[in-house]
């Protein structure tokens, strides 16, 4: 066999041995990852069990449990940790520090409620009262950028039927205006959140338009 043969082996041979310990470590890596999130949530977790159901749900094969206990234990695992003090006392150090970074981004003013307005476009028409009708256009997202609510044509609300940040807002905002409003939970739906769409303790963050206002 040539030189040039035994060095293409030696060649592949190495590549072969990085690809295998790249996915080695990847696997190691995803179960630092899991293990310190669960360390978290459930110190006591029997480990045992944790590696059969990941093994068998991983490689395809028949589980211990129905699919019905697992999602019966899952949800209920999920409301204790949506109710622990220490889940809400996360989450409000996570606004915090969320609001405080969009207060430092340039163009930004806050009301004195809190919400956090940019203008994107001036307006020039008439503002709305707190007995009016108005029609906008509107894009609503939370803080990871995950949108929540979108209006797919633009919509009639009454201005007292609105989050209080909306509220707010919309009472400063001349017709034609185009604004980027951040709005503090307490403005929102606060600690209890607004079913799956929108957790505790969440900001919300609006691109809104006021197309017309109606007395």
């Amino acid at each position: 066999m040539s030189r040039a043969v035994f060095a293409a082996l030696a060649i592949c041979c190495s590549l072969g041995a990085q690809a295998d310990q790249q996915r080695q470590d990847l696997a190691y890596s995803l179960g630092v990852r899991l293990g310190e999130r669960l360390q978290d949530e459930v110190p006591d977790l029997p480990l045992n069990d944790l590696l059969e159901g990941l093994r068998q749900a991983y490689e395809g094969k028949p589980l211990r449990l129905p699919e019905a206990r697992i999602e019966q234990l899952l949800d209920a695992h999920e409301a204790s940790i949506a109710a622990s003090p220490q889940h809400h006392a996360r989450a409000v150090e996570v606004e915090q520090h969320f609001l405080a970074e969009q207060r430092a981004l340039p163009n930004v003013r806050a009301l004195d409620n809190g919400v956090l307005i940019t203008e994107l476009r001036a307006g020039s028409g008439a503002k709305p009262t707190s007995s009016s009708r108005v029609q906008v256009r509107y894009r609503g997202t939370l803080a990871d950028g995950s949108v929540f609510d979108e209006s797919s044509s633009p919509q009639w609300f009454r201005l007292d039927s609105l989050i209080a940040g909306w509220r707010s807002a919309l009472l400063q905002m001349p017709k034609g205006a185009h604004w980027r409003l951040v709005v503090p939970s307490a403005q929102a739906y606060g600690e209890e959140g607004a079913g799956d769409l929108i957790p505790p303790h969440a900001p919300l963050v609006f691109d809104l338009e006021l197309l017309d206002v109606t007395n």
